[in-house]
């Protein structure tokens, strides 16, 4: 039902639930080749490269050749691609905080905690992570911050 919700508020950005995934993604994780961005969103090529080519002809993505691989594409996100994002992000939040404000602060605690608990046990579940890149190390101590 959450998803269904989202898909219906996520109209708002122009974008269909595809490209609404490969923009999260792009905006995510930067530059990706076309066949690392469908195996992340677990889509076939032909869907993501149909949807690369709408996204490219509305100005949202540029699909270059990748320089360190030429026999694949790589897509970036154009300015008004990170534009899109961030406005379906803010849009998205918005949506989630106000569902979630119709909760009472217990309630929105205990949802809190059970979707803490999921987030565990899915980043444990191998199915769960197969496609996605490796978790961040920790930072060295020594090492300077990154901002």
């Amino acid at each position: 039902m959450y998803t269904r919700a989202q898909r219906v508020v996520a109209d708002c950005c122009r974008t269909t639930s595809t490209q609404c995934h490969l923009l999260t993604e792009l905006g995510r994780s930067g530059p990706l080749p076309l066949s690392e961005l469908g195996t992340r969103v677990s889509l076939e090529k032909s869907w993501v490269s149909r949807a690369v080519e709408a996204m490219a002809a509305r100005g949202l993505v540029t699909k270059e050749p990748n320089p360190s691989d030429a026999r694949s594409w790589l897509v970036t996100l154009t300015a008004d691609g990170e534009r899109t994002v961030r406005e379906l992000n803010q849009t998205l939040d918005d949506h989630a905080e106000g569902l979630l404000a119709s909760l009472s602060p217990h309630q929105r605690a205990a949802v809190e905690t059970s979707l803490l608990t999921l987030l565990k046990a899915l980043r444990e579940d191998p199915a769960a992570m197969c496609c996605l890149p490796p978790e961040p190390k920790e930072p060295d101590r020594n090492s300077k911050p990154c901002c």
